[in-house]
C-alpha cells in the first residue's frame, strides 16, 4: 500500500462553488449530497483553486449564512500531486483536520482524494486484520439525551468535535454528529423571516439533543477487524462507528483513527519516535513550537529503544480564554507504536505547560504498561513517578 500514490486512486470529477456566493448556496449543496457530503472546492470569478469549505465549519458557526459569502470560510487546503504516496496524503489530512484534500496534475485541479480513497487499499492487506479496540479513540466524551442542543455545540466548537454517543442512564440510545446540527437546526433556524408569526419561532438551541440525534447507532465490537469496520463505514456511507460492549459506549472509532497510523506506515520503519502536529492553525510561534519539541525530544530519548518507534499524533487547539496573555490550550497526545496505543489529554495555560503535562500523563500510562513493567530501569522510574 505504501508504494501506491495518488494517481492510482483520484476519482475524476468535484463539486465547486465561486466564492462570493452566500454560504445558503454551499449549505444546499451539502444537503443535496447528503448522507455524505463531499468537500465543497471553492473557485474565483476566473474559475482559479482558492479553497475548499467544509460543512462542519458552518456548523460551528453562529453566522447567518443568508449574509455570509462563502470566502469567508474558505479554507486554502494543501494540494496533492499525483505523485504523492497515500502514507504522505494521508499525513497532510491529519496535519490539516482534512478529510478531503484536491489533487492537481501540474497546475490543472483533476479530482479530490478522500479519506476512504487512502484507507480502502490499505485495508485489504494486513492491517486490515488489527483490532478496532487497538486503534480506536478512547477519550470518549458522551452526552445524556436531555443535555440542550446550546450546550453540544459548544462543546463540539470548544472541543474540536464533530459527533458524540448520546446515552440515557449509561446505555447508548443515539449519536449527534455537525451534520444533524446544520440539518435539524441551523438551516431551520435562518429559514424564519420577519414575516413569521412569533410563536412560530421556538427556542432551538435549549431543545434537548434527543430531538435532532440519529438513532439507531451504528456499532461494532471492540473485537471487530478493521478490514470489517472499514466495510460497514463504506456501505452505510458513515464516517465513525461507535464502539460497544454490553450496550455501553466504550470508544469512538472514526476514519482518521484508520488514517493514523496509515501515516505513520512509512516513519515506522525507521524504529524511531517521531512527532506529527495536527491544527497547526493554534498559532505556536517558532520560540513555542521549538520548546515542545525539546520536551518530545528528551521523552523519544528515554523511550525510542524500548517502544521499537512509533509516532506522536499532538491535536493542540486554543479555547479561547487566556490569563494573563496567556491562552487556554487543550492538548490531546497519541502514541502510536509497535507495542500499542498510548493516550493522554490535558489543559492548561500556554502552549509549552500544557504540551508538558499531556506527555507527562502520556509517560505515566506507558510506565504502567506491561511491555514496560519488566524492565528494571523504567520500573523504578514508574515508582518514583507514582511517589512524587
Amino acid at each position: 500500500m505504501s508504494s501506491m500514490t495518488v494517481r492510482e486512486i483520484t476519482p475524476k470529477g468535484f463539486v465547486s462553488i465561486n466564492e462570493d456566493e452566500m454560504l445558503t448556496k454551499a449549505m444546499s449543496i451539502f444537503k443535496e449530497q447528503k448522507p455524505e457530503p463531499p468537500v465543497i472546492i471553492v473557485l474565483n470569478s476566473l474559475g482559479k483553486y482558492k479553497g475548499i469549505i467544509v460543512e462542519k465549519w458552518i456548523a460551528r458557526s453562529h453566522l447567518n449564512p443568508d449574509v455570509i459569502k462563502v470566502k469567508k470560510f474558505t479554507s486554502y487546503a494543501p494540494k496533492l500531486v499525483l505523485e504523492s504516496s497515500l502514507s504522505s496524503a494521508a499525513k497532510l489530512m491529519i496535519e490539516n483536520d482534512l478529510r478531503q484534500l484536491p489533487a492537481f496534475d501540474g497546475e490543472k485541479l483533476v479530482g479530490i482524494v478522500t479519506d476512504e480513497d487512502i484507507i480502502h487499499p490499505a485495508v485489504m492487506e494486513k492491517f486490515g486484520n488489527t483490532k478496532v479496540e487497538d486503534i480506536m479513540g478512547k477519550d470518549l466524551i458522551v452526552i445524556e439525551e436531555d443535555a440542550s442542543v446550546g450546550s453540544v455545540i459548544s462543546l463540539f466548537r470548544d472541543q474540536g468535535f464533530s459527533r458524540a454517543p448520546v446515552v440515557k442512564e449509561g446505555k447508548l440510545v443515539g449519536i449527534v454528529t455537525d451534520h444533524d446540527i446544520v440539518e435539524k437546526i441551523i438551516e431551520p433556524r435562518y429559514r424564519l423571516r420577519l414575516g413569521d408569526r412569533i410563536g412560530e419561532k421556538v427556542p432551538v438551541l435549549s431543545i434537548p439533543v434527543k430531538g435532532i440525534m440519529t438513532s439507531p447507532v451504528i456499532t461494532v465490537s471492540p473485537s471487530t477487524k478493521i478490514r470489517e469496520a472499514e466495510e460497514i463505514m463504506h456501505n452505510r456511507n458513515v464516517s465513525s462507528l461507535v464502539v460497544i460492549r454490553d450496550g455501553k459506549p466504550v470508544g469512538i472509532m472514526t476514519k482518521r483513527d484508520i488514517l493514523e497510523p496509515i501515516a505513520q506506515l512509512e516513519k515506522i520503519e525507521l524504529e524511531r519516535l517521531t512527532i506529527q502536529f495536527a491544527n497547526r492553525g493554534a498559532g505556536m510561534t517558532e520560540a513555542q513550537e521549538n520548546s515542545v519539541l525539546q520536551d518530545f525530544n528528551s521523552f523519544a530519548r528515554r523511550y525510542d529503544k524500548a517502544l521499537q518507534g512509533g509516532t506522536l499524533f499532538a491535536h493542540i487547539k486554543l479555547l479561547g480564554r487566556k490569563y494573563r496573555e496567556s491562552p487556554l490550550i487543550h492538548c490531546r497526545l497519541q502514541l502510536r507504536t509497535r507495542n500499542g496505543l498510548f493516550a493522554a489529554v490535558g489543559e492548561g495555560w500556554g502552549f509549552e505547560q500544557t504540551f508538558k503535562l499531556s506527555l507527562d500523563r502520556l509517560e505515566r500510562q506507558i510506565l504502567k504498561s506491561k511491555e514496560l513493567e519488566l524492565e528494571p530501569r523504567f520500573s523504578k522510574r514508574f515508582f518514583r513517578e507514582i511517589t512524587f
